[in-house]
């Protein structure tokens, strides 16, 4: 049976009212992972649905199953989005072993058994071969007490992730540093200054005025050769 995320609901609304602010952010990792989210895609962790939103507006997504754990999410889920379609569990609980792409921003980390994880999103795309796109935070240097409380066993380093991939029985197609000025604000305010939450002024602040101008540069120039997070997507190679 698939194991439950480490919750973070113990930290009430999850800053879920300060992320509803990162409104570019979230519109650049669609952008990020858009060549590979179509036909019928399964979102892993889906919270409360900022990112759901978005996902399934995207021209070539035919279908998106919403999976969250966390019954509290569930709910605001559902009544903030009652047209999405919704299962609340982990994996072992997801209808169907087909799917065109799996989708997960921010859950990996929340799972001890991150191998045993990867390994069942790979079986999952493996009828169609299957695109697996992945964001995560990363470096462990700036893990903070913050990280703790939103229930994250770990940041990744970019070696680390690309060996689990490739040992769940992934191709890695793309593997990338990201938001590279998120890294130090991360550095300053939760594990230097260790604050524990975010502010909507600040979070508004970065979104609109800094992080547009440097992931033009990012996305556009050059990776950055370390960031806040990483992305990854990779494809499924089960079938023959």
């Amino acid at each position: 049976m698939a194991e439950k995320p480490n919750s973070a609901a113990a930290t009430g609304d999850f800053e879920f009212k300060a992320l509803q602010e990162a409104i570019n952010y979230r519109r650049a990792l669609m952008d990020e992972f858009r060549p590979y989210l179509r036909g019928e895609v399964l979102e892993v962790g889906a919270g409360i649905g900022q990112v759901t939103e978005v996902l399934s507006r995207a021209p070539a997504v035919k279908r998106v199953l919403a999976l969250e754990p966390e019954s509290t999410f569930c709910a605001i889920h559902r009544t903030q989005h009652p047209n999405h379609e919704i299962v609340e569990g982990t994996v072992a609980d997801v209808p169907r072993q087909d799917w065109d792409a799996i989708l997960s921003i921010n859950v990996l980390e929340h799972i001890q058994a991150d191998r045993e994880e990867l390994a069942r999103y790979a079986q999952l795309l493996k009828q169609r071969a299957g695109h697996f796109c992945l964001f995560v935070p990363a470096r462990p240097e700036i893990f903070a007490p913050i990280d703790q409380d939103f229930g994250h066993f770990r940041r990744y380093t970019k070696p680390e992730l690309r060996e689990k991939l490739l040992g769940a029985g992934f191709q890695i197609m793309r593997l990338n540093y990201f938001n590279l000025p998120g890294y130090f604000a991360w550095w300053l305010n939760f594990r230097f200054l260790k604050k524990r939450t975010f502010e909507v002024a600040k979070v508004r602040l970065f979104d609109r005025l800094i992080f547009p101008v440097t992931h033009f540069f990012e996305s556009r120039l050059l990776r950055p050769p370390f960031g806040q997070s990483l992305i990854a997507v990779g494809r499924s190679q089960g079938r023959d």
